[in-house]
This record gives structure tokens, C-alpha cells and sequence, in this order.
């Protein structure tokens, strides 16, 4: 782990919705986020989603292995989108 912030620049887009135990949340998972990060923990970045800032965010664990953002109600109506919409995730910095 490491506390030196460093850029990224990784892009990925992916549908809002992330089945959980059969329960669908509001978030959006990242592809191949286990081997970008080195890590199957929380990471903390900031990103935009379809161009709107979301800084220092935390990326959760998924279960699987993965790592997902999730996605307020807020958030989800700024962007008019909502569940199965697809969002394109722009990660520019890893914090943690």
C-alpha cells in the first residue's frame, strides 16, 4: 500500500448495476481491476464518470476479487442515468 498519490490513466465503461448476493447495487464494476491495482483491497482514487468529477473515491471490494464504484442516487441523477445505463469511468489518480 502505498500513501504517495501517483496519475493513472485508465478507462473502462461498464453498466451501473452490480449483483451482490442477489441483490442488484447502484455501482459499476471495474474490469480487471485486481491485477491494475496489485491488490484485492479498497483503493481510493479519484475519477470522473461520463465527465463529472468524483474525487478521492473509494473503489470497494466486489467479493469476486474485482473492485466497484458505487453510485449515489445523487450522482445517478446528475448524470440521467440509473440502473443498466452505461457510464465510461475515467480514473486519473491512485491515492491508497
Amino acid at each position: 500500500m502505498t500513501d504517495v498519490p501517483h496519475d493513472l490513466d485508465h478507462t473502462f465503461t461498464a453498466p451501473i448495476g452490480v449483483d451482490i448476493k442477489g441483490e442488484t447495487w447502484p455501482c459499476v464494476e471495474m474490469p480487471g481491476s485486481a491485477e491494475l491495482f496489485g491488490t484485492r483491497r479498497s483503493v481510493r482514487v479519484d475519477a470522473t464518470v461520463d465527465g463529472v468529477p468524483v474525487p478521492d473515491v473509494g473503489l470497494m471490494v466486489t467479493g469476486r476479487g474485482g473492485h466497484m464504484l458505487s453510485l449515489s442516487a445523487a450522482m445517478r441523477r446528475r448524470l440521467g442515468k440509473d440502473l443498466g445505463d452505461e457510464v465510461t469511468v475515467h480514473l486519473r489518480r491512485r491515492f491508497r
